[in-house]
């Protein structure tokens, strides 16, 4: 990815990478999804995650997980001596994995379950990359800025990302899962002045009680014509399902609930109107899909990330974004009418949506991962060449829309 010459390596020369993720779905998902690509193209990947990560659902069968230490570190520094000494103990364990597997590049997608792995990428001389899957650097990944290789990020625009990392830094988006990408090329779900709206709605892996609490109410404050033509489909935490469907059927308004939802591809096809969390890859899948949404950041997320991942999409017209202390059951009822008040103004919002998605992130960010491995895949960037796939995968940084290429500066 310079002006030096070609790799003379062949194109689908078989590597071996390692991804680092772990801790909460939104770290696994982009990392699985990587994973599949690069198997697709004939590589070898493994996983190194902890405890938490090794449970998350959907990990691909094929793809080995090796759980490693990762200590945590709170805001009490007398944590920090348990943490310390934990990473360095997953460090000296991925040098010893590194011995056998041979890595030609390690991934990290933040968070602490990825620093060990990392530490001892750069220890071993490995190429590594970050994977950014928010609007604002996360910690561990402003840590280990200056040690890799190279940064990918899901926004054209980083906070906390220092200027001086911008000739290392690709924006390539966030990876979702693959049958979620499947439904972006199908068409937004038929809503019509009588027809049904469908709601769905979700606090994460584990449900959010503030929505429990304000989106009953708030759909029932709706008017008449409208509130009858809902079919709502809620994740809850188990201990509120009971007094949620209560009030569901208090409003008398349709509602099926669940603490989790196998076929959330599924339900997302056929939904008019997201309201929940804004984590990343909510925000990911929401615009893949083309979907609207009404967002509700997570107001203890670090640095205020969540609310900062809304912007491009609010900004687009595929969002509406609103603070959980000004989230009201009249609030939420205001901006759900401002959306589906006839049929076009929620495709019109969906379609906002869908021109913030990246459907090619995990094929950009597998671009990447081989370019590290010397690997000439006839797209890598080179002076003087103008390939439409090479494109994609910027050497550095430039502010992007949907309708204009991630243009390389050399």
């Amino acid at each position: 990815m310079n002006s030096e010459t070609p790799q003379t390596v062949p194109s689908g020369a078989s590597r071996h990478f390692v991804l680092a993720a772990g801790g909460t779905g939104g770290h696994l998902i982009p990392a699985f999804a990587l994973a599949t690509e690069l198997e697709a193209r004939g590589h070898h990947v493994a996983l190194i995650t902890d405890d938490r990560g090794a449970n998350i659902p959907g990990k691909p069968d094929s793809l080995t997980a090796h759980v490693l230490p990762a200590g945590r570190f709170g805001k009490n520094p007398l944590n920090w001596i348990g943490g310390i000494r934990a990473v360095l103990e997953g460090r000296n364990m991925a040098l010893r994995l590194f011995e056998s597997f041979e890595p030609s590049a390690v991934v990290g997608f933040g968070g602490y379950p990825a620093l060990p792995a990392l530490l001892a990428a750069t220890s071993a001389k490995v190429p590594s990359i970050v994977h950014e899957q928010n609007a604002v650097l996360g910690r561990v990944n402003r840590l280990l800025a200056s040690r890799v290789e190279a940064i990918a990020t899901s926004y054209s625009t980083v906070e906390r990302l220092k200027p001086k990392f911008a000739p290392k830094t690709h924006l390539v988006g966030n990876p979702v899962r693959a049958e979620v990408l499947a439904l972006r090329d199908e068409e937004f779900p038929p809503f019509t002045d009588d027809g049904i709206l469908r709601v769905l709605v979700t606090g994460g892996s584990q449900g959010a009680s503030v929505l429990s609490d304000v989106v009953p109410d708030g759909l029932s404050m709706l008017p008449d014509g409208l509130r009858q033509r809902l079919q709502v489909t809620q994740q809850c935490r188990s201990e509120d399902v009971d007094r949620v469907r209560e009030r569901y059927v208090n409003h008398d308004i349709a509602a099926e609930l669940g603490t989790y939802f196998e076929d959330m591809h599924e339900r997302l096809a056929d939904t008019h109107l997201f309201i929940g969390r804004a984590g990343a890859s909510t925000i990911a899948e929401l615009t893949a899909v083309g979907r609207p949404g009404i967002l509700v950041p997570l107001p203890i997320a670090t640095d205020d990330h969540q609310a900062v991942n809304t912007r491009d999409v609010v900004k687009a017209g595929g969002a509406r974004m609103i603070r959980q202390s000004g989230f009201t059951p009249k609030e939420l009822a205001k901006q759900i009418q401002a959306m589906a008040q006839n049929p076009s103004s929620l495709a019109n919002a969906a379609h906002g949506a869908w021109n913030c998605g990246y459907p090619d992130a995990a094929k950009d960010l597998a671009d990447l991962v081989e370019s590290m491995a010397g690997i000439d895949l006839m797209d890598v960037v080179r002076v003087g060449e103008t390939n439409p796939r090479a494109a994609k995968v910027a050497t550095k940084a430039q502010p992007a829309t949907r309708d204009t290429a991630k243009d390389v500066a050399a």
